[in-house]
């Protein structure tokens, strides 16, 4: 009996492990990427409403809009196009790492 309960606990933690995967878009302030705006032209306005208090997110090529988990370090590559590493939950990257 406690083998079934081991093996039980060891199937649950493989199944809630989460494996980063890589995410490429450019980083823009929440507003505007809900607007559709995007790309080099629109560098200078994500930079300030980022600064103003507007959430970054991470726009990808085909659209997605991803929330981020860290605001100070995406808030620096703000205007940019970028390749996140993280694991992404429910529309949220868990951002570890941030490269131009």
């Amino acid at each position: 009996m406690k083998r079934v309960f081991v093996l039980l606990a060891v199937l649950l933690m493989a199944t809630s492990v989460s494996f980063a995967a890589t995410f490429t878009g450019d980083i823009v302030d929440q507003k505007c990427a809900n607007g559709g705006k995007s790309g080099e032209g629109h560098a200078n306005c994500a930079k300030n409403c980022i600064k103003g208090g507007q959430p970054a997110v991470l726009v990808t090529a085909d659209g997605k809009i991803y929330e981020l988990s860290d605001q100070e370090q995406a808030a620096k590559h703000a205007g940019h196009t970028v390749k996140i590493t993280g694991t992404e939950a429910n529309g949220e990257i868990a951002v570890q790492k941030i490269e131009m």
